[in-house]
C-alpha cells in the first residue's frame, strides 16, 4: 500500500484499469483482432522494453496478475474499473460490467467498478442503469462515444437520447460520467471521440462530473479552453502519463498546460491498465520534475502536494474513498 518519496506516504486511485478479454477465442470478427493488435502496439511504442509482455499474454491475462501487477507491485490503494462492452467486436464483450464486477468480489475494498451504458440502447440503457444503481449502488458510468452499434459508428453526448441519459445518472446519483475523448483505437473513426460535446453537457449538469478519459489527446488546446469554464470537467491522465517515458518534454509540456487551465484539483491518474502497468508511470511520476523554463512560463510546479492530488486525492474524493490520514499530506481528500 502507497508509494513512499523522501518518508511521505503517498495515496494512490488508478482511475483507468480494466481485465480485458482479447484472446481470438473471443474475436467476434477482423475488428475485434485490429482493436486489440492497435493496443498492442500502443503497449509496445510507450512502454519501457522490461515492461513489454508477450502478445499471447497481452491478450487475455486475468484477475491474479492484475492484482500483482496494481496491487502487489504497482503501489494502488484503489482501482476503477472502466467497463468497456464492443460487443460489436468480441463475442463476450471486451470488458463489462459483469466481468469486471468478478473481482470486486474477491477484493470488495480495492476495487470500484463503473458500468458501461450507451443511449444508443434506448430504454433498455435506462432499465440497465437503474438495475445496477439498485443491485450494486455504482457510482459511475463510462459512455463510448466512439463505439460502433449496428450501423451507428459513434454518437455526441449532446445528442438528445444523450442527454436523457445524463438526466437519469443525475436523478440516480451517479455523479462521475467518464468518457473516452482520446486517441483513436482501430477501427474506431477519429472524428468520434471529438472533446466538443463535453462542453454543452457539461455545462446543462453542473451536479455531475465529466471526466474526459485521456484529457482529449491531441486535442489538448480545445479540451483547456472547455476544461476551463465548466469547473465539473476533470481531465484523466491514462495515455498522457506514459509520455512520461517516451517523450518527458512532451509529457512536462501538456502537464504545464493542464496546470494552469484547470489547476491540480481536477488531474485524475489513470494507467490504462494493462496497456501499460502503474508500477514504472508512478515511479518516474514522482520523481519528475518540471523544467525550469516551463515552470517560469506557465508560473506551476509539480510539488509532493500536486502529486499526492493527481495520484489519489482528486479521485478519493469524487469516488469518497477514506483516505488513511498518514497519507493525506498537508491536503485533504
Amino acid at each position: 500500500m502507497y508509494i513512499a518519496k523522501n518518508g511521505e506516504k503517498v495515496f494512490v486511485v488508478d482511475g483507468h484499469i480494466h481485465i480485458w478479454d482479447g484472446s481470438p477465442e473471443n474475436w467476434r470478427n477482423r475488428y475485434g483482432q485490429g482493436w486489440i493488435e492497435c493496443f498492442y502496439d500502443y503497449h509496445k511504442s510507450l512502454s519501457p522494453k522490461e515492461y513489454i509482455w508477450p502478445q499471447e499474454k497481452f491478450q487475455k491475462y486475468g484477475l491474479d496478475q492484475t492484482v500483482k501487477d496494481l496491487f502487489e507491485e504497482g503501489y494502488v490503494d484503489v482501482g476503477i474499473f472502466q467497463s468497456t462492452y464492443l460487443t460489436e467486436f468480441f463475442k463476450n464483450g471486451f470488458n463489462t460490467f459483469e466481468q469486471n464486477y468478478v473481482a470486486k468480489k474477491v477484493y470488495p475494498d480495492r476495487f470500484i467498478v463503473n458500468a458501461g451504458v450507451d443511449p444508443r440502447d434506448g430504454e433498455r440503457a435506462f432499465e440497465y442503469l437503474r438495475r445496477l444503481k439498485g443491485e450494486y449502488d455504482i457510482q459511475g458510468v463510462k459512455l463510448y462515444t466512439a463505439e460502433w452499434r449496428g450501423n451507428s459508428k459513434g454518437y455526441r453526448l449532446n445528442d438528445p437520447d444523450a442527454l436523457r441519459l445524463l438526466e437519469e445518472c443525475a436523478k440516480l446519483g451517479i455523479k462521475n460520467i467518464h468518457s473516452h475523448k482520446g486517441p483513436t483505437v482501430w477501427p474506431l473513426n477519429k472524428d468520434a471521440f471529438d472533446v466538443h460535446d463535453v462542453d454543452e453537457a457539461a455545462t446543462l449538469f453542473p451536479e455531475l462530473n465529466f471526466v474526459v478519459e485521456h484529457s482529449g489527446i491531441p486535442r489538448i488546446e480545445d479540451f483547456c479552453w472547455i476544461a476551463k469554464q465548466d469547473k465539473n470537467i476533470y481531465a484523466g491522465l491514462a495515455v498522457v502519463m506514459p509520455f512520461i517515458y517516451s517523450r518527458p518534454r512532451y509529457f512536462a509540456e501538456i502537464m504545464a498546460e493542464f496546470l494552469y487551465w484547470l489547476g491540480p484539483d481536477r488531474l485524475l491518474f489513470g494507467s490504462d491498465y494493462a496497456i501499460w502497468v502503474p508500477k514504472w508511470i508512478i515511479e518516474m511520476f514522482m520523481d519528475f520534475e518540471l523544467p525550469e523554463d516551463l515552470k517560469k512560463e506557465y508560473g506551476v510546479d509539480l510539488d509532493l502536494e500536486t502529486k499526492r492530488k493527481i495520484l489519489g486525492l482528486n479521485a478519493a474524493r469524487l469516488y469518497n474513498i477514506t483516505v488513511p490520514e498518514e497519507a493525506k499530506g498537508m491536503v485533504s481528500a
